[in-house]
């Protein structure tokens, strides 16, 4: 009997730009085709700018659920919610590794989706932390496609629109229009090595980064891959200090949390949520790989006021502090 969310009237598809929001709207795409594809981070839809193009012809993937939304599927812990009575929609969370495997599962019912099994094998383990350190470091093509992926919204919506399309991972590489970008991001990995040089602090094994105002953005595999054994999880510091969202494509100075998945195999020794959700009520994710805003602090109290750069350092703090203690 096919999932009552396949008769759903979905016009738009509101997704995360990174590579399991991309493949989770690809796939209702291939069902849903004419429908709209707006990319979003989950800030933003907390923040409530995108109210307006929100309804019930929307679905919403691998982000928090909107009251107002048709269709919500998401796998992550903190977006789980008790009770859906505040929602006229569909909301579907699963204890999965990919939020692209929950639309696997209900698409399937009715389109022939075999072409994307290898791929959702690798989604799934990427996005789970289940990546081996030598898996990483051969810098395959679905890591290729993921790093591509968040460079501009253009190359996000032709490779969705590619993997709709049944395009292998292989064959949407080797596009010409591709290799220019496929440079960038080479040039981006130098970038990326020369700031963890210049900017890495590990503090009981707790490695910091600092990303901010660079415009580079990395997850923890890089991190960690370079630190190696002498760290068991890092935070990450990004976006722009004098920034909100919607403010040209640019995002509010942000952390985010990775347990080093090559050394802890089975989850991580800290609950990084608590670090996520210390200061910032809409901060969360997975126990081990999480994110929140930097948040205005005097004297390690949240306080109500602009953000400053001297704030940065006392996220960090307290962070580091509840780390030591725990």
């Amino acid at each position: 009997m096919n999932s009552p969310v396949l008769s759903l009237d979905i016009r738009k598809i509101v997704t995360d730009s990174d590579l399991d929001g991309i493949v989770t709207a690809a796939i209702l795409k291939r069902h849903w085709r004419d429908a709209e594809i707006i990319f979003a981070h989950p800030g933003e839809l907390r923040s409530g700018i995108l109210d307006g193009l929100i309804d019930k012809y929307t679905a919403i993937c691998d982000l928090p659920m909107h009251p107002r939304c048709g269709l919500n599927i998401d796998h992550h812990r903190t977006n789980k919610i008790i009770d859906d009575s505040q929602t006229n929609g569909i909301f579907i969370w699963k204890d999965y590794p990919s939020a692209a495997r929950i639309a696997y599962e209900i698409i399937s019912e009715v389109v022939d989706l075999s072409d994307l099994e290898e791929l959702l094998f690798w989604v799934d383990k990427i996005d789970s932390g289940q990546i081996k350190k030598e898996e990483f470091l051969e810098n395959g093509d679905v890591f290729l496609i993921g790093r591509l992926i968040g460079s501009n919204q253009i190359i996000n919506l032709q490779i969705l629109e590619a993997i709709k399309n049944r395009e292998s991972i292989k064959n949407i590489l080797s596009k010409n229009m591709m290799r220019p970008h496929l440079k960038n991001i080479e040039d981006e990995r130098i970038m990326i090595d020369s700031l963890i040089d210049k900017t890495l602090e590990v503090n009981n094994r707790l490695a910091i980064v600092r990303f901010e105002d660079s415009g580079i953005r990395s997850n923890g595999y890089h991190i960690t891959a370079k630190v190696g054994d002498d760290c068991d999880a890092c935070i990450i510091i990004h976006g722009y200090t004098n920034s909100k969202f919607n403010n040209n494509g640019e995002y509010p100075v942000s952390a985010s949390f990775y347990t080093n998945s090559f050394l802890h195999t089975t989850g991580g020794i800290y609950n990084l949520i608590k670090m996520a959700k210390r200061f910032d009520i809409d901060g969360g994710g997975h126990e081990n790989a999480c994110g929140c805003r930097i948040m205005p602090l005097d004297d390690g109290i949240l306080v109500s006021r602009e953000l400053n750069n001297l704030d940065i350092e006392s996220n960090i703090k307290a962070w580091i502090e509840m780390w030591n203690t725990n």
